[in-house]
């Protein structure tokens, strides 16, 4: 009996769904990027889209309220990038920026 519960004990230490979530990241690049330029901003904003995406994921089709919970991600996460978006193109520096699902 010992030996079956410190087993399932052992199951369940283990178990990542007890674990902390993990929070998905992208960097994106921009030292590539004239920042100053309307063309280089408009490359900029594909790659924060592009980047949102890969970090919120997607949802089938047929699942209604994961695709709005995908929605929501990708919406708060640009948002949440905006501002260092927004000081990169004013001081068009070329670090990269680092983009996260929450």
């Amino acid at each position: 009996m010992t030996k079956i519960f410190l087993a399932t004990l052992l199951a369940f230490t283990a178990t990542p769904a007890l674990a902390e979530p993990v929070i998905a990241t992208s960097t994106v690049q921009t030292a590539d990027l004239d920042l100053s330029s309307s063309k280089g901003q408009r490359a900029l904003d594909r790659r924060l889209q592009l980047a949102a995406k890969e970090v919120c994921g997607s949802a089938s089709d047929a699942d209604i309220a994961g695709k709005n919970e995908v929605r929501r991600c990708r919406v708060e996460t640009l948002a949440r990038v905006a501002s260092e978006r927004d000081q990169r193109i004013a001081a068009a520096s070329s670090q990269p920026i680092e983009v996260a699902a929450r």
